[in-house]
């Protein structure tokens, strides 16, 4: 029976760490650390995530900046308005909520947005820096979510077999490099692999981030292995993610659930992103 990866629990943990740090900053008379959040249209998971991420920045003493634009929003409105906090002193981070409607280039948007400002991660230059192996970029979320939840379990992913199944732009790609700089063996799996089982069955450590509701079986899965489940989907009314927890439990020796293991994490990343964008622009260590 695997031991659950409580992504609930760390978060609380980590997020009190920082509340603890931005107090000790504020009493000493700095000003607060502040995220700018643009929501473009009314997609309603967007909508929670959006309203999560602001929640989440209250409870730590980071100051959230929400900016709701419509969904027939020009791109050019959306860019001018991502130039006008890039130039903002009293903003750290901006975030640009994504999925953006059709008609909006996201990574025109994504490139606009000044890299010491891009605390999603996204843009190329700290893309860049996270395959040059440098500390002075910012790291995506997701990933850094779980690289986050993977060491305060104790779990060394050095040498270990990793297999990621998902290889987009927000969470496979950026993983698999972030997973590499720690010296683990990765294999990325995406639509075009043809054995998927052969991999995954192959993994010490398994990552799924497909969106696809229940997508790895118990008999996908090694003895043993640690399973991250990425993904979340709704199956019969329920929030489900990409792993049938239930059987795999009994397989795994860790596991996430979803909700409440990823998720959670993502968002404590993107806290302690903007509290580093906060500190560079300050001139703190």
């Amino acid at each position: 029976m695997a031991t659950i990866l409580d992504g609930k629990e760390v978060s609380k943990i980590y997020r009190e760490r920082l509340k603890k740090e931005i107090d000790q900053l504020r009493e000493k008379g700095y000003r607060k650390p502040s995220l700018a959040v643009i929501l473009v249209g009314n997609d309603p998971a967007s909508q929670v995530y959006v309203n999560n991420k602001r929640k989440a920045c209250s409870k730590v003493g980071i100051e959230s900046l929400f900016y709701h634009l419509p969904e027939d929003c020009k791109e050019e409105k959306l860019l001018s308005l991502v130039k006008e906090l890039n130039e903002n002193p009293e903003v750290d981070g901006i975030l640009v909520q994504l999925p953006l409607p059709k008609h909006i280039n996201p990574q025109r948007v994504i490139e606009t947005i000044r890299p010491d400002k891009d605390v999603d991660g996204f843009h190329p230059e700290n893309m860049g820096k996270l395959i040059a192996n440098l500390d002075s970029g910012f790291i995506p979320c997701t990933p850094l979510g779980i690289k986050i939840l993977l060491e305060h379990y104790g779990i060394d992913v050095q040498g270990k077999d990793t297999t990621i199944v998902g290889a987009g732009y927000i969470v496979g790609k950026p993983l698999s490099v972030l997973l590499l700089n720690q010296n683990a063996t990765v294999t990325t799996c995406h639509i075009y692999t043809k054995d998927l089982k052969k991999h995954t069955l192959n993994a010490d450590i398994l990552i799924s981030a497909t969106g696809v509701a229940h997508l790895i079986k118990e008999d996908m899965v090694k003895e043993g292995a640690v399973v991250i489940d990425v993904g979340i989907s709704k199956k019969d009314g329920k929030i489900v993610g990409d792993v049938d927890f239930e059987k795999v439990k009994e397989k795994a020796s860790y596991i996430t659930p979803v909700p409440g293991g990823v998720g959670p994490m993502t968002v404590t990343a993107l806290l302690l992103n903007t509290f580093k964008a906060y500190k560079n622009h300050l001139g703190l260590d």
